[in-house]
């Protein structure tokens, strides 16, 4: 396939001699990404700077820092999706510019986003070929060429079966497979494995094995520092938008990258001694959840008390978020009790049960739990208009809603240029310590927390473990939800695993391995 008219080849670079900061011990004709000192700018920040990365094929090279470090800017630059203002992008020897995402695609590079882009109601191969119909076909040419991929590079892919009858491993796996048949010899993966099982995190593992062995190169973006030892060749550190070190994968623990990311040794969940309380805060009884005549949740028994972390774990899509969305009274066609601190919500608004107590970080922050572009003072007051000092008025009181949030601000390490800074320009960290300032600050009788740490780097996530475990000892009761298993074990009383809307077996978390959860949860094996 011939380049687009913005895809611009330039003579090459200098050779990679020159560019001494790069750590490699891989010979110059091996490397098919090469950065050199990578800027990019935005309106009072400074994205990336004198970022240098070598990528060599036939490997994996994962990429890590802590969120706001510039990682993602970086990526969408060698995607295309912006252009950085100094520097230069080599791809197999050539220099290039990449205007657009269908630029990076003639060069060879494919990205897999954490958050997957697929049609339900479509086929695989109606997926795959979507907006690639000019390379094989619709039909048997297409067909052929997906097989032929799914069995080159270990995918167990059927192009035939509805996307909707897989799971989230499958669904990952469809995404690598859309990029390969675009042609895609350099893949990056975004996070990939955050919302997948340990089971599916070691398939997916065995299909990078296969992709490198086949001298494709994959990127992998991760905060999950175990994972990214246990399947990259290299590692590069990034750290306020620019390349710290790149090391050899083998030569490094987790500890020593956190040290490089953070300057601080990679954080414990655990929660020592347990501080639960005989005073229930939350109890639920044969709840029930049916939309459009389908069954979401059935036969849900809780009981959490203050000073409990009781953790919810399951596959994606099987009743957690509807689960919250009923205690939240986001829900309608919900049978069976809720009680909150003795009082029966039943028929309660969402905001009655907000304002009786219930804290709530939710799943998508973005969506559901900031203004993106409104100043923190004015997402400090989202969801407590009718509470606390600022809000129990006709009128917000502004003065003590900005006080209020430098007070989160502060208390919370909330790094922001001012409490007059839009929402939307705070890394995934800092928003999500906004949100646990906002909803701790309330006090409330129960915190509901849905994947507290998602999409975090390594620092956000030890402060955010921090003040959960915190809030417990202060007799919080958490209903914690959670992807991460070793987050579940590590701060959870009790786990319960939900599989088909249906709680199917209650765990010690001192006891029970990630591997167990993780059979529970797909219904592989007895839950309880």
């Amino acid at each position: 396939m011939g380049p687009s008219p913005c895809f611009v080849v330039h003579d090459p670079l200098e050779p990679a001699e020159k560019h001494t900061d790069v750590t490699t011990t891989t010979r110059a004709d091996d490397i098919v990404v090469r950065l050199r000192d990578i800027g990019k700018n935005f309106p009072g920040v400074i994205a990336n700077h004198d970022v240098n990365i070598d990528v060599a094929k036939g490997t994996v090279h994962a990429i890590v820092g802590e969120n706001g470090a510039g990682k993602s800017t970086l990526m969408k630059t060698l995607y295309g999706v912006q252009k950085p203002d100094s520097g230069t992008i080599e791809i197999h020897g050539r220099t290039v510019t990449l205007s657009s995402p269908a630029d990076a695609i003639n060069a060879g590079v494919g990205m897999v986003f954490q958050h997957f882009m697929l049609a339900d109601n479509l086929t695989v191969l109606e997926n795959v070929v979507l907006g690639a119909e000019k390379l094989h076909g619709i039909g048997a040419g297409a067909r052929k060429e997906i097989t032929r991929l799914s069995d080159a590079y270990g995918l167990a892919i059927d192009p035939d079966v509805l996307v909707e009858e897989l799971g989230v491993g499958s669904r990952q796996r469809i995404e690598i497979l859309k990029v390969l048949y675009r042609g895609a010899s350099i893949i990056i993966l975004d996070e990939p494995t955050a919302v997948l099982v340990p089971q599916e995190v070691d398939e997916l593992f065995a299909n990078l094995r296969d992709l490198k062995a086949e001298g494709l190169a994959v990127i992998f973006i991760s905060h999950k520092l175990d994972e990214v030892l246990s399947v990259a060749d290299t590692v590069t550190v990034i750290r306020r938008g620019t390349t710290v070190d790149t090391v050899e994968a083998d030569s490094v623990d987790s500890r020593r990258l956190a040290e490089m990311m953070v300057g601080a040794e990679l954080p414990s969940p655990s929660t020592e001694s347990s501080t639960v309380t005989d005073d229930v805060a939350l109890e639920i009884r044969d709840l029930r959840l049916e939309a459009a005549g389908r069954e979401l949740c059935a036969d849900i028994n809780l009981t959490i008390h203050r000073g409990e972390i009781l953790g919810i774990a399951g596959v994606e899509g099987n009743g957690q978020a509807e689960l919250v969305e009923s205690i939240m009274g986001m829900r309608s066609g919900v049978t069976g009790s809720v009680v909150l601190g003795g009082r029966d919500m039943a028929g309660s608004s969402t905001r009655e049960r907000r304002d009786s107590g219930i804290g709530y970080i939710p799943e998508d922050r973005h969506r559901h739990g900031l203004l993106l572009d409104s100043p923190l003072w004015e997402n400090r007051i989202l969801g407590h208009q009718t509470t606390g000092d600022a809000g129990r008025r006709i009128f917000i009181d502004r003065a003590r809603a900005r006080e209020e949030t430098q007070a989160i601000v502060e208390k919370y390490d909330v790094r922001t240029p001012g409490i007059d800074t839009l929402a939307r320009a705070l890394s995934g960290g800092n928003q999500q310590k906004l949100i646990i300032g906002r909803e701790m600050s309330g006090d409330p009788v129960l915190l509901i927390a849905a994947h507290p740490t998602r999409g975090v780097d390594v620092g956000a996530q030890a402060a955010i473990w921090g003040h959960i475990k915190q809030a417990r000892r202060d007799g919080l009761a958490v209903l914690l939800i959670s992807a991460d298993l070793d987050e579940l074990i590590g701060l959870s009383d009790t786990i319960e695993v939900i599989l088909r809307g249906r709680l199917v077996g209650t765990f010690d978390p001192a006891t029970v391995t990630p591997e167990q959860l993780g059979t529970a949860m797909t219904g592989a094996g007895d839950a309880a």
